[in-house]
């Protein structure tokens, strides 16, 4: 380890895989519900365990994405980062937000208050108090990451990685905003949803991206920030008026229907260029890197991204399509591949590149974590095809046929039967990259040594 600030990026990692263990395993909790709709209903209904399963996906990747900034930025920057007792701050001030929205979940606490109760909208519903906390710790995060690549080396990675993380944090101030309109609510909470995920969160992406390719296989500097640049640009041009295809039919006028589609083809582009991008830097590179594993989640990342968001996204997008597909399980199949494949793969590749390093040691259990990677990734595309052929089904009987939704969730049965079994497995994967993290191989490294690139 070159810098021993990064270390802090060990507390993120840590409570960023704590909260990656409670998603997985409420996410199959969840697919049980489906397969046997009472089970848990007196203790834990299926509402405020969806909210815990899609919330703890969210900050545990924010978790990720900060971790990771605070161990690249400072081999970028060429620098300490600026001060490490933000950072503890940060992350203690995350931590308590997590715990008050689960105790404010489970306990349905102060309902309808509009500082301390949770708000009921989808994936932000989250006590105005815990807003506030995310916006204080994203600013102190914000100030401490720009004054560290601010005071030291600039790099195409740092700067594209610092427009994704102030894009980030700018948009999430739109979370505040809660209409009473129920069409105005949506258009302004998109904001936040979409051009997160699809504009943003891919500009992160990329830049880690281009950290672990810049490392893992040893091409020059230049070749790789061009690719980014490229990526960087596809993913703005396309994101933002993509953002129309969430518009199609919650108020807006008809041209987003026209906007809509178009952009949101042309979103499969900058992930086709991000799967390019890895194999033509590992091909190009020829290095024969010792972290196997972190190459296979990188690899991983950019070819289930393109498949899951890119892809899948591209099959229901047409607003002639939508119209049918809309909210069904396709939807799902679109949600879970495009978000395992784009970010958890990309933060597991991070943690599998930056623990060894962080703690001395060599690549941990790699055996273990590449296993880890073909359960969960088998896992989730074995899903997605099941929620895909599900969802196929549900178009044709309930929006074609016009049977009522709980008639044709009984047909779905086998379906979310399937889905339950690649849920198992996703959770027996993610035990082993856990435990593969947790427990290295060997130590291999004296003291003020530096690990070996």
């Amino acid at each position: 380890m070159k810098y021993q600030s990064q270390k802090v990026a060990l507390g993120f990692f840590a409570v960023a895989l704590a909260l990656f263990a409670v998603q997985v395993t409420l996410g199959l909790v969840l697919g049980w519900i489906y397969v046997e709709p009472n089970f848990l209903s007196g203790l834990v209904p299926f509402n405020i365990a969806r909210m815990l399963h899609t919330n703890s996906l969210i900050v545990w990747l924010l978790l990720g994405f900060f971790g990771s900034a605070y161990y690249l930025v400072p081999e970028e920057a060429e620098r300490e980062i600026y001060s490490t007792k933000l950072a503890w701050l940060q992350l203690a001030i995350f931590v308590l937000g997590t715990a008050g929205v689960v105790v404010t979940y489970l306990f349905n606490l102060f309902d309808g208050n509009w500082l301390l109760g949770n708000e009921g909208r989808e994936f932000l519903e989250q006590p105005r108090w815990v807003k506030a906390g995310i916006v204080v710790a994203a600013l102190i995060f914000l100030y401490n990451i720009s004054m560290t690549v601010l005071s030291g080396k600039k790099t195409a990675i740092t700067n594209i990685l610092l427009t994704g993380l102030w894009g980030l944090a700018l948009l999430f101030l739109f979370a505040f905003v809660n209409p009473e309109n129920l069409g105005l609510d949506k258009m302004y909470w998109w904001y936040v949803v979409h051009l997160w995920v699809e504009g943003t969160w891919e500009l992160v992406m990329a830049s880690i991206l281009a950290f672990l390719m810049l490392k893992l296989t040893g091409v020059d500097r230049e070749v790789v920030e061009k690719w980014l640049y490229i990526i960087a640009a596809l993913a703005l041009f396309s994101g933002i008026l993509g953002t129309g295809h969430h518009y199609y039919w919650i108020g807006t006028p008809g041209y987003w229907q026209w906007i809509g589609s178009v952009f949101s083809s042309l979103e499969v582009a900058p992930f086709f260029s991000m799967m390019a991008f890895a194999f033509v830097m590992v091909w190009k590179g020829r290095r024969d890197h010792p972290n196997k594993a972190a190459l296979l989640w990188s690899l991983g990342c950019a070819t289930l991204a393109f498949f899951g968001a890119g892809v899948w996204g591209f099959l229901h997008t047409l607003h002639g399509v939508n119209y049918y597909t809309h909210g069904t399980q396709i939807t799902a199949a679109h949600g879970h591949l495009a978000f395992y494949g784009a970010y958890v793969c990309l933060n597991l590749a991070l943690m599998s590149y930056a623990l060894p390093h962080l703690r001395g040691r060599d690549p941990y259990n790699q055996v273990l974590n590449m296993a880890s990677f073909w359960l969960m990734s088998g896992g989730v595309v074995f899903m997605t095809f099941v929620l895909t052929f599900a969802g196929t089904v549900q178009t044709h009987l309930q929006r074609v046929m016009g049977m009522s939704y709980m008639e044709v969730q009984d047909q779905l049965w086998i379906f979310y039967a399937m889905r339950f079994g690649a849920g198992v497995a996703v959770v027996l994967g993610a035990v082993l990259f856990i435990w593969a993290m947790a427990f290295p191989s060997r130590e291999i490294i004296e003291p003020g040594q530096v690990p070996a690139e």
